[in-house]
């Protein structure tokens, strides 16, 4: 089988639909994707590229992790709270790469420099995470 590489800009597509998906809203994919290509050059690897995406997004957006802690009890704990944003990020993330982009289980590990299996376990449980999501959202909206 011919392995073809793809350069930053066969990529354009996909990173705008998982910075679609990441943030909900047209406006901040964009600027998502703006973001991430400032970063890239022409000779980065498909697996360099989305790593840049994740982290501008981790940066720019982070992700919702309420979770239990209050606001006083977050500040003390910002590193455990900061970990967990960056946690729920990466589950989200290795779904989207997934189901989105037909990424391998292997190389989605090679580009959130995960173990295969914790790979496989986040795939598992951000799937269910998602599916739960948005039938509480279709009711919700009924």
């Amino acid at each position: 089988m011919n392995n073809v590489k793809k350069t930053p800009v066969d990529l354009l597509d996909d990173v705008y639909t998982l910075a679609c998906w990441m943030t909900g809203n047209q406006q901040l994919s964009q600027d998502l994707v703006k973001k991430t290509y400032l970063y890239a050059s022409p000779n980065f690897e498909e697996n360099t590229l989305l790593r840049i995406f994740r982290d501008c997004y981790v940066e720019q957006f982070g992700q919702e992790a309420d979770f239990w802690f209050t606001e006083k009890s977050s500040m003390e704990n910002s590193r455990m709270t900061e970990s967990l944003k960056q946690w729920a990020t990466d589950i989200k993330f290795s779904v989207l790469l997934s189901e989105i982009s037909g990424l391998p289980e292997q190389q989605i590990a090679e580009v959130l420099r995960k173990p295969l299996e914790t790979i496989r376990v986040w795939l598992f449980w951000g799937r269910k995470c998602f599916v739960n999501y948005y039938l509480s959202s279709a009711f919700a909206d009924a």
